[in-house]
């Protein structure tokens, strides 16, 4: 499971290291792929062969799950990291999340979102002032208990 966030800067040749402690977790080929807010979502193979069994299943005559495909599937690459826990993100990839030099990995679960320092920011900010209001739109009473 992957759990944290951690600052990063990517280089020039859009290099960005993974941090130490994911590393093992992703194993030495992974996949990248948009995600959903403007971020770049970075899965295991195994987990990503999951999501897309998954949805495969969904029925090519319904047009979101056509569209949908699309958008997950079309963008997504293989990756592997260098000798110094760098991993090389595509142009169009970098361009989608629109990535400047300050990054930040996020853990989110089953995967890592790769972020503009200052869109997460935003989105932090924003989805702060909702979070109370998510968490009790999530999960039904006794569904959950802290």
């Amino acid at each position: 499971m992957f759990l944290g966030q951690y600052h990063h800067t990517i280089d020039e040749k859009g290099r960005l290291i993974i941090p130490s402690k994911y590393r093992e977790q992703l194993g030495s080929t992974f996949v990248l792929t948009r995600g959903i807010e403007n971020c770049i979502y970075v899965y295991p193979k195994s987990t990503f062969s999951s999501i897309a069994e998954r949805l495969e299943t969904l029925p090519f005559t319904k047009k979101d799950a056509r569209r949908f495909s699309r958008f997950f599937f079309s963008f997504a690459t293989a990756a592997e990291l260098d000798k110094q826990g760098r991993a090389l993100l595509p142009a169009s990839l970098i361009s989608y999340a629109n990535l400047k030099k300050d990054c930040m990995i996020v853990g989110v679960g089953e995967r890592l979102e790769i972020w503009d320092q200052e869109a997460w920011d935003q989105f932090m900010g924003s989805a702060m002032d909702e979070m109370s209001d998510i968490a009790e739109g999530l999960f039904q009473e006794g569904d959950y208990h802290a």
